[in-house]
Order: C-alpha cells, then structure tokens, then sequence
C-alpha cells in the first residue's frame, strides 16, 4: 500500500508540475508577480496533494519570527519536498540556485522569471561578488533572500557542510538571519520513490541579528540550525514509525 501510495504520488505531482509549466508558459510573458502567484499555487497544491494521497502533513512553527520586510533566510536543504513546499511560507521570495538550471526548459525559464538568484559555482570569486550584488537588488525590492547554504540535498542526521556563501550574504546585505530547520528527508528522501506518512515540520528559528562578527555568527547560526534540525529529524522519525 505504501508503495502504491507513493507511485500515485509522483504520477499526480509529476502531471501537475508540467501542466503548470506548460499551461501557465504565458506567465513568462506577464508581471514578474503573476509568475510568482503561480509558483505559490503549484507549492500548495502539490503538499495538499502529498498530504491527500500518501498521508504526509505539514507543520509550521515560528513563522512569525520571519520579519515582514527583506530578510535572510538561511535553511537546512534534505528534500525536493523544499524547492516547492517552503514557497509558500514566504512573501516573494528569491532563492540562491546554481545557474545550470536557467537552461532546463520551462523550470529554468521560470527561475530567470521569479528573479531567483542564479550562481555560477565553478567561478567562485565572480561568482560570490554577483550574487551579493543580486541578492541586495532582491533585498531591495522587500524579497526575503533564501539560500540553503550547504548547497545541495543532505541526508538526516548527516554531519553538516556548511558553505561560506551564507556568511558573505550575511555580511553583504546587512540584514537579519533567520534560520529554518526542517525534517522533510525523513518524509521525502532524496533518491527514492517513497513517500512517507507522518508530519513533515518546518520550523523559523529566532533571528539572529545584522551586524554580529563573521565567526560569532557562524558560529551561533550553525548552532543553532543543527540542534534543531536533529531535534525536528527524530520527531519525525518517531512520527513515521507511528504512521
């Protein structure tokens, strides 16, 4: 039953993330924030859909730790299950993405849309001075800037690998941090089929605010998303014994 939940799963998600695409292409032609509103509906209806079909629900904590001006939004990354299902929780946001996925037709024409932030890892000094720059144009506009900064998938519970580009968006932009930790991998873990019952919990931690020095917010950052991470990824797991 959990296998054929799972598989019916991805075929809905599957088919409605390209009609979307493919349906709602002339969005690309529309106002940056139509394209947004879109992206936002996909978001929920795709965890509605995870939560009708294989049982998974979702959770938010401390949501209003997120200011309701430009923020930075630093997140641990265990899931596709994020890509999708933190949009929503957010007013507009714009997310560090590597720039490789401008060229996927429809889902990279959408990141340029969005005004994500697109990164050209493989040069990383150009690279870093770009996006800090792209990043204050977002913060700008009021976007909350969301990056995962250990730049891809992690499994639960997996010793961490924290990247510098969160610290130099820190120092860069001079704006509040909020961390997000999540325990999404335990419900949607990468490189498999299966989908999970159970409660997938997202949870705002306090901010940390602008202007600390680079080790001490290194420091209490990484500190912080860590113990709860591994707090929300043994809930879960309990959850998921329990579902």
């Amino acid at each position: 039953m959990l296998l054929l939940r799972s598989l019916l799963f991805a075929l809905a998600f599957y088919v409605t993330t390209a009609l979307f695409l493919v349906l709602g292409s002339w969005l690309l032609l529309g106002p940056r924030r139509w394209a947004m509103e879109g992206l936002r509906i996909h978001g929920l209806v795709s965890v509605w859909l995870l939560r009708v079909i294989a049982g998974t629900k979702l959770e938010v904590r401390g949501q209003h730790h997120v200011p309701k001006g430009a923020c930075l939004v630093v997140s641990k990354h265990q899931s596709a299950w994020d890509t999708f299902g933190l949009v929503p929780l957010f007013r507009d946001p714009a997310i560090v993405l590597k720039d490789e996925l401008k060229w996927i037709p429809f889902y990279g024409w959408f990141c340029v849309k969005f005004e994500h932030i697109l990164v050209k890892r493989d040069r990383a000094a150009v690279a870093l001075k770009t996006m800090i720059a792209d990043a204050r144009d977002r913060a700008e506009q009021g976007r909350e800037i969301v990056i995962f900064p250990e730049g891809t998938r992690r499994a639960p519970g997996a010793p961490p690998d924290y990247k510098p580009g969160y610290v130099a968006l820190y120092e860069g932009l001079g704006l509040p941090c909020v961390p997000l930790a999540l325990n999404s991998g335990v419900f949607w873990p990468r490189r498999s089929l299966m989908r999970y019952p159970g409660t997938i919990v997202v949870e705002f931690l306090e901010p940390i605010p602008a202007g600390l020095p680079r080790k001490e917010f290194r420091e209490i950052l990484e500190a912080r998303l860590e113990a709860a991470a591994q707090r929300l990824v043994e809930e879960g797991q309990q959850s998921r014994v329990r579902n």
